[in-house]
């Protein structure tokens, strides 16, 4: 059975790493060490007048303390455990972003939708990647690269359109928020389906897309 972590929102939820014994530094460090994945440190956020607001400035921040803190985010995204330590040190509370298009794509669904295709993977017997579960109620699953270009085709064969479903791919030049990162207030990103050793080779997209687009059809 798949089970997600306790959603902790609001000011709990900047315990989470201590909870955990590892700082925002030690999990980005492991990513990288680890999984191999490149990382990049993000906005933050910053006590403003008894509220948490993101270190960008803009109190209508969509994302807070979870987003890009530099336009040339890709270019500083980083496999180096040394380098990303070293990134960390300067600004321990940033959040911890992943580029996709690199070691990993990701298709990103409605939480409702993801929770029945993790069920029907289950019954199926499927190998699945890491998959988070956003604050803002999506769940993102880890294929290997190149899902952007096979997805619409994908889709299209299994009877559904693309713009008929609530279902992105995350590929070059877009990133996802790893745990423990914060959304503002609403709460932290978590594991629907932890990075293990046995996930370390991830499924083709091609492996995934019928229960997902199912899931996203039926969650329409």
């Amino acid at each position: 059975m798949f089970i997600v972590e306790e959603t902790i929102a609001g000011a709990e939820a900047a315990q989470i790493p201590k909870q955990r014994g590892e700082s925002l530094l030690e999990t980005a460090v492991r990513y990288a060490e680890e999984r191999h994945w490149d990382v990049f440190p993000g906005t933050w956020l910053e006590a403003v007048d008894g509220s948490q607001r993101c270190s960008c400035g803009d109190a209508a921040c969509p994302a807070p303390g979870s987003h890009p803190a530099r336009p040339d985010w890709a270019t500083q995204a980083t496999g180096s455990a040394t380098v990303a330590r070293r990134m960390w040190q300067k600004q321990p509370t940033s959040s911890i972003l992943l580029p996709t298009g690199r070691t990993f794509d990701a298709i990103s669904v409605p939480e409702t939708a993801g929770f029945l295709a993790l069920a029907r993977m289950e019954r199926m017997e499927l190998t699945l990647g890491p998959v988070t579960l956003t604050p803002d109620r999506r769940m993102e699953f880890f294929v290997l690269p190149g899902a952007g270009v096979k997805v619409p085709d994908l889709v299209r064969k299994l009877g559904w359109s693309v713009s008929s479903l609530d279902l992105t791919v995350l590929g070059e030049g877009a990133y996802v928020a790893a745990p423990p990162t914060r959304f503002g207030s609403r709460g932290a990103v978590q594991w629907a389906c932890r990075p293990t050793p046995a996930n370390r080779w991830l499924p083709d997209a091609e492996e995934l897309i019928s229960p997902l687009a199912y899931a996203c059809g039926r969650d329409r």
